[in-house]
């Protein structure tokens, strides 16, 4: 859709309280979105396209999408009822509100996108603007060291001005929002959320607490009304709007075949930026990335590779927000087992004859950095280096 089409539907529907409507045509069976954005763009508004007869829509769609226009569709009032329930409700230091195509927040990038939603759920501190986006996504299933990436990132970004946006799955997504929220002010949106259900749930379950926490300092954001479960195609489609909402893409961790790379892809056809941190040419989860820094994506090793390629940035970060890895200990037996741990997961065979200390000394030093959160332990045995 040009930009002379978004121009004539916001002059023509500066009211935006008749959200009924617009949710009506967006649930009309047979009427996909590029479908109603033209009606919208030719008649002004919901409204007036239902009003239309049959002989004045069919110079825009189908016979039978002309037909089915003039139908009620049959959930329409249930999701009206669910919508206004979820509206009514009173949840302390946050909003709730329905922006559809007219409504002045509605976001103004999202409306270059291919097939952008007519209508947008948005739950809290929806004074504060999405300026300034980068998404950071990955796997739903990272290494520590992934996660741990995605955190430091998320963090150092939004303390130099970004907004972080994800998706709230497990993992990359969880680690991003939680590294926006470690430095969050009342001044600027942290993070925001872009969902696979409605508004009323949270998936998964998990993550219950850390919506709370992004609502509190930023969006949640839906295109599905109340009510709306968990499917699973509705999370490839909620990607077009982690990008749009997005100057640049940050891909953490990811397999070839991963919702990350599709959102990386929708970046690319938008314009944006694609950002990769690359990993050991042994794990599953880097291929992705790999493969996205052969099609061109930058390859980034801290938050200042990133900022550099946005067109709104002008902080460059100090020494300390832009190293990537901490200090080595002080204490020697400590060093010796971040030397031998290096950046990949070891076996404690292995991470034994490579620290050349004898196995109290080794363990002993393992559990201090595991108290100190600079390591992990996975499973079978393995330990890996967080920073």
């Amino acid at each position: 859709m040009d930009s002379s089409s978004h121009q004539v539907c916001l002059d023509q529907n500066h009211g935006h309280s008749h959200w009924r409507d617009w949710l009506r045509l967006g649930l009309t069976p047979g009427v996909g979105i590029s479908a109603q954005h033209t009606l919208v763009h030719e008649f002004g508004h919901p409204s007036a396209v239902f009003a239309q007869p049959v002989s004045a829509l069919q110079r825009f769609v189908s016979e039978a999408q002309a037909h089915s226009l003039q139908r009620i569709p049959p959930e329409w009032e249930s999701v009206c009822q669910r919508t206004q329930a979820w509206l009514a409700q009173s949840l302390p230091n946050m909003q709730q509100e329905v922006w559809t195509w007219a409504h002045p927040r509605y976001p103004a990038s999202l409306r270059d996108i291919d097939e952008p939603p007519l209508v947008l759920f948005a739950q809290g501190q929806l004074q504060l603007a999405c300026w300034q986006g980068v998404a950071v996504v990955g796997s739903r299933n990272p290494t520590p060291q992934g996660k741990e990436n995605a955190r430091r990132f998320a963090h150092a970004l939004q303390q130099s001005g970004c907004c972080i946006v994800s998706g709230l799955a497990m993992g990359i997504d969880a680690a991003a929002h939680h590294g926006a929220l470690e430095c969050a002010s009342n001044h600027r949106c942290a993070t925001v959320a872009v969902v696979g259900t409605g508004l009323d749930r949270v998936y998964p379950r998990q993550n219950h607490s850390l919506a709370r926490q992004v609502a509190q300092h930023g969006w949640l954001l839906s295109e599905l009304p109340p009510g709306t479960p968990p499917l699973p195609h509705h999370f490839p489609r909620r990607n077009r709007l982690i990008a749009g909402l997005s100057h640049g893409v940050l891909v953490v961790e990811a397999a070839l075949k991963s919702g990350s790379l599709i959102t990386a892809d929708l970046a690319l056809s938008q314009g944006k930026e694609v950002f990769a941190i690359p990993g050991s040419i042994h794990s599953v989860l880097s291929h992705g990335c790999h493969a996205l820094l052969r099609q061109g994506a930058k390859l980034v090793e801290n938050a200042q590779d990133v900022l550099e390629e946005l067109p709104f940035s002008t902080h460059s970060l100090n020494d300390e927000e832009n190293t990537r890895h901490a200090t080595l200990p002080t204490d020697p037996h400590q060093q010796s087992v971040c030397k031998a741990l290096g950046h990949e997961p070891q076996h404690f065979e292995s991470l034994l004859l490579q620290s050349g200390l004898p196995l109290e000394d080794a363990l002993i030093a393992l559990q201090q950095l595991q108290d100190a959160g600079r390591v992990v332990t996975m499973p079978g045995g393995w330990y890996q280096l967080l920073h």
